[in-house]
């Protein structure tokens, strides 16, 4: 599939899918016409790219775990490296802060809507 179809699918601008490619994210094949040509599982590895990036993920750390991850279920596979599951751990434990913290901004939001609404 072209580009524009994949980011139609996806929800995804072009220019975002050319940015995953230069990191080493996404890969094209060419037309003989020079366009880029998606595999049909591309739309399954740009939405996992995107709840990565959406995790905080940088694309380092994007690119070192999606070979440890099968397109289309997202599930694991066998091939994580020790240090990979070590700096997935720190970022799983980072996750688990910004949770805390948001979930402590909304017990104060809440508290201030019961105050102002005098409930």
């Amino acid at each position: 599939m072209r580009i524009g179809e994949l980011a139609r699918r996806t929800g995804v601008s072009e220019r975002s899918l050319r940015y995953y490619e230069t990191q080493g994210l996404l890969r094209s094949d060419r037309t003989p016409g020079g366009h880029r040509d998606y595999p049909e599982a591309a739309v399954d590895r740009v939405i996992r790219i995107q709840e990565l990036y959406a995790a905080g993920l940088h694309s380092d750390k994007i690119r070192q775990l999606l070979p440890c991850m099968r397109d289309a279920d997202g599930g694991p596979s066998t091939r994580a490296t020790p240090r990979l599951v070590a700096d997935l751990t720190v970022e799983r434990e980072r996750i688990d802060r910004m949770i805390a913290d948001l979930m402590r901004s909304r017990e104060t939001l809440d508290e201030v809507i019961r105050t102002a609404g005098g409930g």
